[in-house]
């Protein structure tokens, strides 16, 4: 939404809203909450993470070309877990462990029943 005050410059108020609503059978729908959170956040310009964003005219003119798609200026991208692969790897590693000492005793049972035991481990290494 443009916004025109004194002694400030021309912007627009940038919401992304697209997850703030509610399901239903066939029209997505606003609660109260929703409307009360949009509206606060337009009437006192406040910007929040991932959901509205103040925008200058200068940056949609020269950074996006007159693009007024909001992902361009409200990113919804989350920063991703950081995986420990050292840790990852110890758990596989106690995980083969723990299969072959079970696939041991399970064999041993097969041999005394006279049936063939099943491979142990990874054949292909």
């Amino acid at each position: 939404m443009r916004e025109r005050v004194r002694g400030r410059q021309p912007a627009l108020h940038q919401h992304r809203v697209a997850e703030h609503f509610v399901k239903d059978k066939r029209q997505n729908r606003l609660e109260r909450t929703h409307i009360d959170r949009i509206v606060a956040t337009y009437r006192d310009r406040t910007e929040a993470e991932r959901y509205s964003r103040r925008v200058s005219l200068q940056e949609i003119a020269a950074k996006h070309e007159y693009n007024l798609n909001i992902s361009r200026y409200v990113s919804t991208a989350q920063e991703e877990e950081e995986i420990d692969l050292g840790a990852v790897h110890e758990q596989l590693v106690t995980l083969e462990r723990e299969i072959v000492a079970a696939t041991k005793r399970h064999n041993a049972f097969l041999i005394e029943l006279g049936l063939p035991p099943l491979p142990i481990g990874d054949s292909t290494s």
